[in-house]
């Protein structure tokens, strides 16, 4: 066996990783959404958007937006794509603890990955509420309701692990094992 396989890669980039990009896409709309950007407006709309010069790009509802405003609004969503990528890997994580075994069975003993799932969350939320990363990383305080958009993505993922899991267990050498089974 090698160490990296097609059905690793296909786990990892091609279902795991597409939720995981869904949820951080999903968390940007719904600040853009929030703050007037309907996505049906924000086709087109990038070279008014960038430029320095249009100080009154008018949004969904018809309220104007200055340069420095939008690119503050930009760098939130960028910041809220960042923690929601830190918060599906939360169950990214719990799900490749084993690869047939239930997080029920096996249990969440392992204290240095208990460690890393609080030391990740805290690393994001100092990156996004400490003063002065908005000039240094351009990252910029989310409101905590921005947090949780994500969370649906963090709990399909764990679900559609423990599902996939509990099939493999059920069929062992079958089509899922087959396609699935790194």
């Amino acid at each position: 066996d090698k160490l990296v396989n097609e059905r690793l890669i296909s786990m990892a980039y091609g279902q795991i990783g597409m939720i995981q990009a869904s949820a951080g896409f999903f968390v940007y709309f719904v600040i853009m959404c929030e703050n007037g950007f309907w996505p049906s407006k924000l086709l087109g709309l990038r070279r008014s958007w960038d430029s320095i010069a249009v100080n009154d790009l008018e949004d969904s509802y018809g309220q104007e937006w200055t340069y420095k405003d939008r690119k503050i609004l930009e760098f939130t969503c960028h910041t809220a794509f960042f923690v929601s990528i830190v918060i599906v890997q939360w169950a990214d994580l719990i799900i490749c603890k084993t690869r047939k075994n239930s997080v029920f069975q096996q249990g969440m003993k392992n204290w240095f990955m208990n460690f890393g799932l609080v030391f990740e969350t805290l690393l994001a939320v100092f990156l996004s509420y400490t003063p002065g990363m908005d000039k240094g990383l351009r990252m910029y305080p989310l409101y905590f309701n921005w947090w949780l958009p994500a969370l649906p993505f963090s709990l399909l993922i764990f679900i559609y692990d423990e599902c996939r899991k509990f099939l493999l267990r059920r069929n062992p050498g079958g089509w899922i094992e087959k396609e699935t089974y790194y």
